[in-house]
């Protein structure tokens, strides 16, 4: 420790230990802590203590009887803890009996304070690091700590049970690290006391008639046995695994989503599952026993497991599948579509609970999607996957959703009474519709597919996020839709869905609802980036009124809206798909300069949301060429660069320095690498081609652009500068223009006002400079320098021990003016 901190210390523990001082807040006792931590990791605890007496009389000190801070009382606990993580600086605490005065009955779990969760978070902190060796283990068991961790299991306060909990299982692990180790046969009884304390807890509770203690019990094993692989939990498994079985003989399962978490950890044990202790068996009765909706996260963890006996996954993908079936057996679409996977038996209690109710009917068919979904694209997915069962299914409950399916069963009755408008449901159906777009199905099922998407699509009833997740399906449907053979455009089915859903989109552009119009856009965008160069989509786009509603969608009120219409406005141009018919204000059909727009809302429009997008659909136009670009590239860029300099959006300001790089690229002639920083090898250049090549960069003022760019108070904007100097550096690293001394005082001029802009003040424009001059300037800078400064975390500024230590005592007056460091 730094003679200052050490001069500082007693000072700040006399202030901690007065009840009548306002105690600091809670951050600083935190940063307190951690430089306690960093001291001891690096050297001894003891040492500290004995070089710092301040410290021992503070831990002292909090156990008198006292109206102590909570906070301060919940230090001291944590930090008795961390210094005692070393054995030999424990044996010295344990000399003066201060140990169990701190943790033991005698301590602060008899006080007031106690209630404070607070200080039964400090204690079990404290515990939790103090328990690294094994005195810790003997004094946890003869001062009485564990029973209080079991108590603490079930605390009012989460944060203190979960703390618990972690802690038995720490310390069930310590115990055990040393004489079971190598002794996987080694038998319960003869284990240490600390860890036959505990399993015994967890048998008792196990065998509890209370949910709670055994849901606390199952917490424990699924903790253990996710995180330690070691002989002895397969030891612990044998014992305890009778007693989990037993669960299964109550009706309901008790703890069910605990019993399924904890058998799922052992089933992922590298040590367990390779062992012959019934695991497998105990998963397929648990599967038997549970409710469907329990039983699902049981089934999607069995399969997703890498190795699993072949029938238990055809039983865990029957229980998934369950709900499907008789979704498709009620409403009389092929019975039995599904019973080559049906070997549970359970389809009556399936039945029942989706007819139970609303809530229970909705709440199976959300998971049973959801569950089905994550497991369609693994690559351990069952085989061979059904297909075209799981699309009609998928399709029958959108229908019913929609109130389109005509039931023919009182089930069917039901379930239409309970899905129609249930967007919870419509939601979950259109994701793994999309997601279904992965595999093939049956020509007929593919077009019930189309015919349910273009439902939703026009449908007045569908709600804004069942139409947002009705256009993605749609999305991802036409995407894998195969192309005509010798053609790059759509197969006629696909085309046939576009001509009909191409008059439904302006109707969703017009839409009262601004999330409505806003999905549309997106939408567009992404249709016409997948097939704006396809005649037959062309065709049918613009004998639409699409194009005319997106520009007028650049005025929305709604910036969500403006953005998105700028993205897609920006689409329709760069394919040739703007246009305006003939109208008084443009005869001829002649059309307003979009560019001119993209730029009036990019200087004028009061959200950053449409400013990002303009500059995207910039930098996109300079990187294809676009004719409106092409026509005066460097006027469009200058005056870009212009705007974006002067914008309050860091994301503009850094879209900027895009737009700047790739007129660079073009420029010279020399794309960038992946890491545009990255030194590339100079190449041989002659000296009058090179000025050349620069001048355009320097009559759109690009270099003052980036200059600014490069002290801006946003450090990714900062970052993205210095990256594309270092990369123009890099490209001029063979240049030897003229010599002259006239060069010298323009480049001093020049270095002095980065200097000046680099203290903050920037208002005096470079002006237009001369390449040489930009090449001197930048081989003068120590880019690489400000690269790694930039590139370390702002984490690292932080108060130094000494500082925190004078803001702690200036907050309470113990130091003079003079003294303190506060900010």
């Amino acid at each position: 420790m730094d003679p200052e901190c050490s001069q500082l210390l007693p000072a700040l523990c006399s202030v901690l230990a007065d009840p009548r001082q306002p105690v600091t807040d809670d951050t600083c006792l935190e940063k307190l802590l951690d430089w306690f931590k960093t001291i001891t990791e690096a050297g001894s605890s003891l040492l500290l203590l004995q070089e710092n007496p301040c410290l021992l009389g503070l831990l002292c000190h909090v156990l008198k009887p006292q109206d102590l801070s909570p906070r301060v009382l919940a230090f001291s606990l944590r930090l008795a803890g961390m210094l005692a993580a070393q054995e030999d600086c424990f044996q010295y605490l344990q000399q003066g009996e201060l140990l169990p005065r701190l943790f033991g009955e005698a301590g602060p779990l008899g006080g007031a304070a106690w209630t404070a969760p607070s200080v039964r978070s400090g204690w079990i902190q404290g515990l939790r690091s103090l328990a690294h060796h094994p005195s810790a283990l003997c004094f946890l068991a003869d001062c009485g700590a564990v029973d209080t961790i079991f108590s603490l299991q079930g605390d009012s306060s989460l944060f203190v049970a979960s703390a618990a909990g972690q802690l038995l299982v720490h310390v069930l692990g310590l115990s055990l690290q040393g004489p079971a180790e190598g002794h996987p046969g080694l038998q319960t009884g003869d284990w240490p006391v600390c860890a036959q304390k505990i399993v015994s807890h967890i048998e008792e509770s196990l065998r509890s008639a209370a949910t709670p203690q055994i849901t606390q019990a199952l917490n424990v094993l699924t903790t253990t046995f996710g995180h330690c692989h070691n002989p002895w939990t397969q030891v612990l498994w044998v014992r305890l695994s009778p007693l989990v079985a037993r669960l299964l003989e109550k009706d309901p399962v008790p703890a069910a989503h605990s019993l399924v978490d904890l058998l799922l950890s052992v089933a992922r044990s590298p040590v367990l599952s390779s062992s012959s202790c019934g695991l497998w068996e105990t998963l397929a009765q648990t599967l038997s026993h549970l409710s469907p909706t329990q039983a699902g996260p049981l089934a999607l963890g069995i399969l997703k497991l890498q190795e699993c006996p072949q029938a238990l996954r055809a039983q865990a993908f029957a229980v998934l599948l369950q709900p499907l079936t008789c979704v498709l057996e009620a409403t009389a679409q092929a019975p039995g579509l599904l019973d080559s996977w049906d070997g549970t038996g359970g389809a009556s209690v399936t039945v029942d609970t989706l007819l139970a109710s609303k809530a229970a009917c909705v709440g199976l068919l959300c998971r049973t999607l959801a569950h089905l979904e994550l497991l369609q694209p693994l690559p351990q997915r069952p085989s061979p996957w059904p297909q075209a069962p799981l699309l009609g299914a998928t399709v029958t409950i959108l229908r019913l959703c929609s109130g389109s399916a005509t039931p023919t069963s009182d089930a069917g009755g039901h379930l239409c009474a309970f899905l129609v408008g249930c967007v919870r449901v419509q939601r979950a159906a259109l994701d793994f519709l999309g997601m279904l777009s992965r595999g093939t199905g049956p020509r007929e099922l593919v077009t019930q597919v189309f015919a349910v998407l273009l439902e939703y699509l026009t449908s007045p009833d569908s709600s804004p996020t069942v139409l947002k997740k009705a256009f993605q399906a749609t999305l991802r449907w036409l995407q894998s839709s195969p192309e005509t053979p010798g053609c790059s455009d759509l197969d006629p089915h696909a085309q046939l869905f576009l001509r009909e859903l191409l008059p439904v989109l302006p109707k969703r552009l017009c839409s009262p609802c601004w999330e409505v119009r806003d999905s549309g856009l997106e939408f567009l965008t992404q249709m016409i980036g997948r097939w704006g160069g396809q005649a037959g989509f062309r065709r049918a786009l613009l004998a639409s009124e699409v194009p005319e509603l997106t520009e007028q969608l650049l005025r929305d009120p709604e910036s969500y809206v403006r953005a998105s219409a700028v993205a897609a406005m920006g689409q329709l141009s760069s394919q040739g798909l703007r246009v305006t018919p003939a109208s008084p204000e443009h005869p001829g059909g002649q059309q307003k300069s979009l560019l001119a727009e993209l730029l009036h809302i990019l200087s004028t429009d009061s959200e950053g949301f449409p400013r990002r997008a303009v500059m995207h659909v910039f930098t996109q136009w300079l990187r294809d060429g676009h004719a409106d670009v092409a026509a005066d590239t460097e006027r469009f860029v200058a005056r870009v660069l212009q705007v974006a300099s002067q914008d309050l959006d860091w994301e503009v300001r850094a879209q900027g320095l895009e737009l700047a790089l790739v007129f660079l690229e073009q420029t010279l002639g020399r794309p960038s690498s992946h890491c545009p920083y990255a030194v590339t090898p100079p190449v041989a250049a002659p000296p009058g081609p090179l000025a050349q090549a620069l001048r355009p960069l320097c009559r759109v003022q690009l270099f003052e652009f980036a200059f600014r760019a490069l002290f801006d108070c946003d450090r990714p904007v900062a970052q993205k500068s210095c990256d594309l100097l270092l990369f123009l550096r890099a490209q001029t690293a063979s240049y030897s223009g003229p010599q002259g001394s006239g060069s010298v005082p323009e480049v001093a001029s020049v270095e002095a006002a980065l200097q000046r802009w680099q203290a903050g003040d920037q208002g005096q424009p470079l002006g237009y400079l001369e390449p040489e001059v930009v090449v001197a300037v930048l081989r003068s800078m120590d880019l690489e320098g400000l690269r790694g400064a930039l590139a370390e975390s702002s984490d690292r500024v932080e108060k130094s021990p000494q500082s925190l230590l004078q803001d702690m005592l200036a907050t309470v007056g113990a130091l003079g003016e003079d003294e303190a460091d506060c900010y």
